[in-house]
């Protein structure tokens, strides 16, 4: 078995929706979701919680959470690369454990809905393929190809990529949805940007596209959480 350390980072400060962490998602705080599932997959022995508030980590230990991670202010602000913040994640478990991990497993609490089996498949064609990183995506509601509008100096045109005259035609288009993503270590220590020519992507339902920002989204899986 591979030495995987899975990461739960959750920031105080939100813009969208205030202490979106901690708001109620299904009569459970928000991140009850992302712990409840990391704690069911039982691949691993090291999950951390990183975050910036007390409320957050504390909450995190009630739920048998046994690594907590107190983030240093240069990574607690809105503009702190989540890059960044996992590679302190690793940094401070490599040093705790005296070991060295294979792989990073990054898990969004603010995109709670989501399966075990795609989990399960996902990682499969992760180490099938040797990625280097692997992304999770769900289809676009939009596409850049067809009928968006941009509004520049006060004029209003059609963006053309390329010449599509039916939806049909366009590309297929996806968007990342956070759910999770999977991490080389040495891949992870030395990316510059998140996505690479190594990088894979696994396609997940719709109803796994809805990250939550603000109170709209919020509501959207409360919706989905009872189907």
């Amino acid at each position: 078995m591979k030495n995987i350390l899975c990461t739960i980072c959750m920031r105080s400060g939100s813009v969208g929706l205030k202490n979106k962490h901690l708001v109620t998602l299904g009569r459970k705080p928000l991140m009850y979701h992302t712990i409840d599932f990391v704690n069911s997959l039982k691949l691993h022995k090291h999950i951390v919680v990183s975050s910036d508030s007390k409320k957050i980590l504390n909450y995190s230990k009630r739920k048998k959470i046994k690594n907590l991670l107190l983030r240093p202010k240069y990574l607690s602000s809105s503009k702190a690369s989540k890059l960044k913040v996992l590679q302190h994640a690793l940094f401070e478990m490599e040093k705790k454990f005296n070991t060295t991990f294979d792989y990073l497993i990054d898990f969004d609490a603010t995109s709670p809905i989501r399966k075990k089996t795609d989990f399960q498949r996902a990682f499969k064609i992760f180490l099938r393929k040797n990625a280097d990183l692997l992304i999770t995506v769900t289809p676009s509601r939009k596409n850049p190809y067809f009928n968006m509008i941009q509004i520049s100096n006060k004029k209003t045109f059609l963006v053309k990529n390329g010449n599509f005259v039916r939806r049909q035609d366009t590309p297929r288009i996806f968007d990342m949805n956070a759910s999770f993503y999977i991490f080389k270590r040495k891949y992870l220590l030395n990316c510059k940007k998140l996505i690479s020519k190594n990088t894979v992507a696994y396609i997940m339902p719709k109803k796994s596209a809805f990250d939550i920002d603000d109170i709209i989204d919020l509501k959207i899986n409360e919706i989905l959480l009872k189907q």
